[in-house]
């Protein structure tokens, strides 16, 4: 989900420079709507559990691409399945340009071994090389993000009939080394919950998730949580509204950002060095754990490599740094 947002940018800067450009997205449909409201941009369903699954049903996705006469393929992606369909498209004579992830320096940023941290080239700027190599250059610019969307949802309503502000808060993520100790979070919460005016959004996926937010919401005042209530197209427009996000190193914090919303990250065994920093967000949005006492870090780009000791990194944090960083964030709105 991050690595789809991460693209809005790109595209919105490319199509800006390139208006007659038409461009075919190929996604699951559960991103499509993340790339739905960019211009010139048409999204093709990869059905890979389904008709596309496999060799053959990427020979067959291969077949209703190429019936559409694209005249390149950008690999924005660089997996098992788009490297398949770079050798169908390649010997079909279409040019096919395929994303460098930057393995390399990355397994260099994350060994388990003391170094000094070198910056590595943002994700979308990766994206952009895909697209230069095709022969389109164009610049990004920090405004280059969607507008906020309409708000269609009852749910989403009632949160903005108040003339507060609105703070959403994701506390989770894919692994256990990018979350914040939920005692932590809720320490945060409650800190928050107790400015007059300030709401609360609590975003979240599975039932367990749920079951914690749940707890959260009905704990503390002006804390509601949004996790199984809307549709996710709902979810993007709720989510385009917000004056602030607080998350981890995860997509939702990559869905704020390309709606321009502040976005605060909590980093754990990950960091902004490795290039996935939420578009267009400054250095103070970045909270990041304590290298002096755990000098690995980052450990990994996902944050699926814990090493021995490394567990408590995020209690590094303290809560009132990140009330600190986001009152001033409202202070401004």
């Amino acid at each position: 989900m991050g690595d789809v947002a991460m693209t809005v940018p790109v595209l919105l800067a490319l199509t800006e420079k390139y208006p007659d450009v038409k461009i075919t997205f190929l996604t699951k449909p559960f991103f499509a709507p993340i790339v739905s409201e960019i211009p010139n941009i048409k999204v093709f369903i990869a059905d890979v559990k389904g008709a596309h699954k496999g060799v053959l049903g990427l020979w067959k996705l291969f077949k209703q691409l190429k019936s559409l006469d694209v005249d390149a393929v950008a690999d924005i992606h660089n997996v098992l399945r788009s490297y398949v369909l770079k050798v169908f498209f390649r010997f079909s004579g279409v040019p096919f340009e395929q994303l460098d992830k930057g393995r390399k320096e990355k397994r260099e940023l994350t060994s388990g071994k003391n170094k000094e941290l070198k910056p590595l080239k943002p994700m979308y700027q990766r994206y952009q090389s895909v697209f230069e190599r095709l022969g389109f250059h164009f610049p990004i610019y920090k405004d280059h993000v969607l507008k906020s969307r309409n708000i269609t949802a009852e749910f989403a309503c009632d949160i903005f009939s108040e003339a507060k502000k609105v703070i959403g808060i994701a506390p989770f993520a894919a692994f256990p080394g990018k979350i914040y100790p939920l005692d932590f979070m809720e320490t945060l919460i409650a800190d928050l919950s107790a400015i007059e005016d300030v709401k609360i959004v609590l975003f979240g996926g599975g039932q367990n998730e749920r079951t914690i937010l749940e707890g959260w919401e009905g704990k503390f005042a002006n804390c509601i949580s949004a996790a199984g209530k809307i549709s996710f197209k709902e979810e993007l427009e709720l989510i385009s509204n917000l004056d602030v996000m607080i998350s981890m190193d995860s997509g939702n914090g990559h869905l704020a950002a390309m709606y321009g919303v502040s976005v605060i990250t909590l980093w754990g065994v990950t960091h902004p060095v490795a290039g996935f920093v939420p578009f267009g967000q400054p250095e103070e949005n970045q909270i990041t754990s304590d290298r002096k006492k755990y000098p690995l870090i980052p450990t990994s780009v996902y944050g699926n490599k814990i090493p021995p000791g490394y567990e408590l990194v995020m209690e590094t944090l303290a809560p009132e740094q990140i009330v600190t960083r986001a009152l001033q964030i409202l202070e401004k709105v």
